[in-house]
């Protein structure tokens, strides 16, 4: 069984992770490039590591949740030489189709087990253990990744048998969530220019067919212009690109992905990249023709 779990990146996401890990009795190990953010988990139970090597040495789970694929890829290329024989590694961040395949072909050479298993959730749920874990990979490894699968997430849903499969349908859900996220900015910015309160566009829809608490909830941060990141606009930025190129790679139509990377790219050039991805509404202008 499962005991000892190292997690490497203890960003926005991470840290709940490792708090979700600790609460469900786990060794916990945690290491993060920047070490200010992985030192306050020690008076929570964890053991920060100097470094990637030292981190997971003695773990039975690695699970990365770092940033992006080059993150992702830097770290492990000089630590995956560290894990014990049997130790598995989950692969937990978004970093798209090609990264995973990348990854995966990595733990092959070092005989390390491998589960492309990214998350589906932001900084509260992360928090509460309450994340989706999209699993890709093969099923024999679930009784070694159960009991962190199962500390960070609601549930654990087995995508298919090979690496890649988990973002397959972590990239068509998170291209929903950035469409949901910037339409609902387009329509409350329309409704501003053109005359009117936005919070009628929220009133609106409110308890009908058209409702959803994710809109209500990014709305209200938008018409607030109260932007702490629950899942950033930095990451936004990134993860439209990834699915812009999947659909590519695909034969689908990118046009309107490709928009929405122009889109939230935008707001994080006007200095939003560190705040929350509903920021985008910034895209639009603070102050709209009335």
């Amino acid at each position: 069984m499962t005991k000892a779990v190292t997690l490497l990146g203890t960003g926005l996401m991470g840290v709940g992770m490792a708090h979700s890990l600790i609460r469900a009795g786990l060794d916990v190990t945690v290491w993060n490039r920047s070490p200010e953010k992985a030192r306050p988990l020690a008076a929570d139970g964890a053991t920060v590591a100097p470094d990637p090597e030292t981190a997971v040495a003695g773990a039975d789970v690695v699970v990365t949740m770092l940033f992006d694929a080059a993150s992702v890829a830097g770290v492990m290329t000089s630590a995956i030489g560290s894990m014990k024989p049997g130790a598995v590694w989950a692969q937990c961040a978004t970093v798209g189709l090609d990264a995973v395949q990348a990854l995966s072909a990595l733990a092959a050479e070092h005989d390390v087990p491998f589960v492309d298993a990214p998350v589906l959730g932001t900084r509260q749920p992360a928090e509460e253990g309450k994340l989706i874990v999209l699993a890709g990979g093969d099923r024999s490894l679930e009784p070694a990744v159960a009991p962190v699968f199962d500390a960070i997430g609601l549930r654990t849903l087995w995508v298919g048998p090979h690496p890649g499969d988990g973002h397959r349908l972590k990239l068509a859900a998170n291209s929903w969530v950035l469409s949901l996220t910037a339409g609902t900015a387009q329509a409350l910015a329309l409704t501003r220019n053109l005359g009117l309160d936005p919070q009628l566009f929220l009133d609106l829809i409110a308890g009908g067919g058209l409702d959803n608490g994710y809109a209500q909830a990014k709305g209200r941060a938008m018409l607030a212009g109260e932007f702490p990141a629950a899942f950033s606009l930095d990451g936004a930025v990134k993860d439209a690109g990834l699915i812009a190129n999947a659909l590519r790679a695909a034969g689908a139509d990118d046009r309107l992905m490709t928009a929405l990377h122009e889109q939230y790219s935008a707001a994080a050039a006007a200095g939003h990249g560190d705040s929350d991805m509903s920021a985008v509404f910034m895209a639009h202008g603070e102050k709209g023709a009335q």
